[in-house]
C-alpha cells in the first residue's frame, strides 16, 4: 500500500500516503460503529507524517473513545464521507478508514477490536486476533 491514495465520495478531499501500514484492524466499538452506520470501522494505521493531503481539507470532530482517550475523526464536510481518526492513545498515528482508499484490495484486517461491543451479526475476520477491548 505504499503511494496508495485515495478521498471523499465527492472528491473534495484527497490523499496520498507514503507508508506501509503498521497494523490493520476492524474495530467493533459501538462509537465505531455509529459512525460506519452500523457496521465496524475498517481502518489501517500509519505514522501521521505519511499522511499528505493533496486537495481539500477535512473537517473535524473529537469525542471520548470507549479507552477514555480522545479520538479525533474527520470527514468531507461536503459529503460526510469518514476519511481518518487520530486516537489519542496512539500518539503520532493516523488511522486512514478502508473506504476512503482508491484500492482497498491489500486490507487484511490482522485484530477485531472491541468485540465485547460487536453485534451479534458481526463475526470476527478469518485470521485476525480478536479482542475484547482497544489499545490503552
Amino acid at each position: 500500500m505504499t503511494h496508495a491514495t485515495g478521498g471523499c465520495l465527492c472528491g473534495a478531499v484527497r490523499f496520498e500516503l507514503s507508508a506501509e501500514p503498521v497494523f490493520q484492524f476492524a474495530c467493533h466499538c459501538t462509537d465505531c460503529q455509529k459512525a460506519s452506520g452500523g457496521a465496524p470501522a475498517l481502518g489501517i494505521a500509519v505514522p501521521e507524517a505519511a499522511l499528505t493531503l493533496t486537495k481539500g481539507a477535512a473537517k473535524d470532530y473529537s469525542v471520548a473513545g470507549e479507552s477514555g482517550g480522545l479520538v479525533k475523526r474527520s470527514f468531507c464536510e461536503t459529503c460526510g464521507s469518514p476519511l481518518f481518526s487520530r486516537p489519542q492513545v496512539m500518539p503520532g498515528m493516523v488511522i486512514i478508514k478502508i473506504g476512503a482508499l482508491d484500492d482497498p484490495s491489500g486490507f487484511k484486517p490482522q485484530v477485531d477490536l472491541y468485540m465485547a461491543s460487536a453485534r451479534p451479526w458481526h463475526a470476527p475476520h478469518e485470521g485476525a486476533a480478536p479482542f475484547q477491548r482497544g489499545p490503552g
